[in-house]
């Protein structure tokens, strides 16, 4: 039995989750334009702990959201997240936000997903799985156009979600795409079984080192993508 905290702030939605041994016991999020997230991430853990009537204490590890995402989102996300980690000694497990979202599409028949989150101008962010949720080709930056993703067979449907979909549907227009609009932000929820099998393997990061990676401007000037 073992007790999870989770933590996804790569987006306008702050989102906290508490699981145990892979089944969620409580979730606080919220979604705000103005990006609120230094000022409701440690009332939304403190809230789910209450909510699963539990003590910090009784964490056996926290996940958090390693981006892609804002540059502001994660950093708070990830400072909370060791926090807790050096103060309670307990492992970190990070988890790609791209992948976290994927977990949102839940239809099983044969398919391409396309997570994706927005960038600058009309490049996105965008990981590519199977509809097992097996990763065909990790994080990588996408410049859309009408040519994008040729390299992927298209005898199979393509489900393209999140916020970064929104561009894409202005260009690409065929009929194996799907635009899944409704799946537009990551969710501490959808974390909770991959963090389950990351603990389970103990697939944990360095404490100490660990840092998501920022590439480019997001949301605003002072916003920037990591992976």
């Amino acid at each position: 039995m073992s007790v999870i905290l989770h933590i996804e702030t790569a987006t306008k939605n702050c989102s906290v989750a508490i699981s145990k041994s892979g089944s969620l016991l409580a979730l606080k999020e919220h979604y705000s334009e103005n990006f609120s997230h230094s000022e409701q991430l440690h009332g939304f853990i403190k809230e789910t702990l209450e909510q699963a009537q539990l003590e910090m204490s009784s964490l056996d590890a926290v996940a958090v959201s390693k981006g892609p995402g804002s540059f502001t989102g994660l950093r708070i996300g990830v400072a909370a997240a060791k926090g807790i980690c050096f103060a309670l000694d307990l492992p970190l497990i990070g988890v790609n936000s791209l992948q976290i979202l994927s977990e949102k599409h839940l239809e099983t028949q044969q398919a391409l997903l396309f997570p994706m989150f927005d960038a600058r101008r009309m490049e996105v962010y965008v990981m590519v799985l199977n509809e097992k949720k097996e990763i065909l080709k990790p994080t990588f930056a996408e410049i859309v156009s009408p040519s994008s993703f040729k390299e992927f067979p298209i005898d199979v449907p393509w489900v393209f979600m999140g916020e970064g979909a929104e561009k894409c549907r202005e260009i690409l227009h065929a009929p194996h795409i799907e635009y899944r609009l409704d799946i537009r932000y990551p969710s501490a929820k959808e974390m909770v079984a991959l963090a389950w099998s990351a603990f389970q393997s103990q697939n944990f990061e360095d404490v100490a080192y660990f840092e998501p990676f920022y590439l480019k401007d997001f949301y605003t000037s002072a916003n920037k993508f990591g992976e």
